[in-house]
């Protein structure tokens, strides 16, 4: 996706580079509104260790799919393979967090959400600064698809070695009536107030998320003036930095204080948010050594770190509320119902924020809009939090 990403930026204007930005992010999305409930369907009904194993056999085969597209250079058929990646995505998530209660319980659950988030963002960072890096290179458009090809490889690996599990609910079957089986889902879960206070929590994380994400690339070229491996190294940065804050709630966050770090994190995002939106105002940073070069490079880059840290906190104690609150034969159903609720979220922002960079406003102010709003999010999150014990 980032590959794609830096790839339009450079050969783009920066509005169609900001506009695709958004874009490829929602196709990637797109999916998990429309399959998300028989995905968790099939989750529920099935050995999920088995199941994700087909799920990365699936990965590799639209990583096939991605060499030819980038050795073409049709960007059309590569929107396409991110929509089938989207796809495959919607499938794994529910298997994923689904599967992680089954294996284990209490802090240690806690701690195995922030090894996934951790886990999930280092990744991300892989990723980030190889699909950036990698595509610039003199052969890039064949080298950075065929390292996606090992990585791969290497989840099909991995996925050989997780212990297979007895399915949840296995009468159950996928209802593939979707408008049908995803009003149903919604239903459960807002039949649970700890479950829908989780689901929308991780939502509202994801669309601000993804609205800070999709900024970067526009806010280089247009602002910064900078180059490729810039926009490479504000992701890698806030990646690591989620990943980081992840782990800390892993260290710190415990079942019986569960939603006690959500707060705080949240008001420490919006601050960064706009700080860095402020810091980058006036700052011209066409290459790496000249960003750090400024204070006021350094300045952003600490504001992203902590903006992601403080992302970390907030969201590993909604996915282990969520994953706790549901009954064990419904878990994955409900990953499912957050997965869709995410995706609404994180679309709604991502085609709002094309429509903004459309009509001609900055990413600056798209910040630091994003920046209040999430003050408006905290205040409700301070209001509706429910009491452990009251599902």
């Amino acid at each position: 996706k980032n590959a794609l990403v830096v790839l339009a930026l450079y050969q783009l204007s920066a509005r169609q580079a900001g506009a695709l930005s958004a874009l490829s992010g929602g196709l990637f999305l797109l999916p998990y509104i429309l399959v998300s409930a028989p995905a968790g369907q099939m989750a529920d009904a099935h050995d999920k260790a088995r199941l994700i194993l087909w799920t990365k056999y699936w990965e590799l085969g639209l990583m096939l799919l991605a060499l030819a597209g980038f050795l073409i250079g049709d960007f059309h058929f590569l929107l396409a393979v991110l929509l089938g990646l989207g796809l495959q995505a919607a499938f794994f998530s529910p298997l994923k967090y689904g599967l992680l209660p089954e294996l284990f319980t209490g802090d240690r659950l806690v701690k195995a959400n922030g090894g996934i988030e951790a886990g999930t963002f280092a990744g991300i960072v892989l990723g980030t600064v190889a699909g950036g890096i990698l595509v610039l290179l003199p052969h890039g458009r064949l080298v950075a698809p065929l390292t996606a090809i090992a990585l791969a490889l290497a989840g099909i690996a991995s996925a050989r070695k997780i212990p297979r599990a007895q399915p949840a609910a296995p009468t159950l079957k996928p209802d593939w009536n979707l408008w049908r089986a995803n009003v149903r889902l919604l239903r459960a879960a807002a039949a649970s107030r700890n479950i829908w206070f989780a689901c929308w929590g991780i939502s509202w994380f994801w669309a601000l998320g993804a609205t800070v994400l999709a900024a970067f690339p526009v806010l280089a070229k247009a602002l910064l003036h900078a180059d490729g491996h810039v926009v490479t190294l504000m992701l890698g940065v806030f990646a690591v930095g989620v990943g980081i804050g992840s782990l800390a709630a892993a260290r710190f966050v415990h079942t019986r204080k569960l939603l006690h770090f959500v707060i705080p994190a949240g008001l420490g995002m919006s601050l960064f948010i706009g700080d860095f939106a402020f810091a980058t105002t006036h700052l011209a940073a066409p290459s790496v050594p000249g960003l750090l070069a400024h204070a006021a490079g350094w300045r952003a880059l600490i504001d992203l770190a902590l903006t992601a840290i403080c992302g970390g906190l907030f969201s590993v104690p909604f996915y282990v509320l969520l994953q706790t609150s549901a009954a064990p034969a419904e878990r994955a159903r409900m990953v499912g119902a957050n997965n869709i609720l995410n995706s609404a979220a994180t679309l709604a922002a991502g085609g709002i924020e094309a429509v903004a960079y459309a009509r001609g406003i900055g990413p600056g102010t798209i910040l630091i809009t994003a920046a209040l709003l999430n003050l408006l999010v905290m205040a409700w999150v301070w209001r509706a939090a429910p009491v452990r014990g009251k599902q």
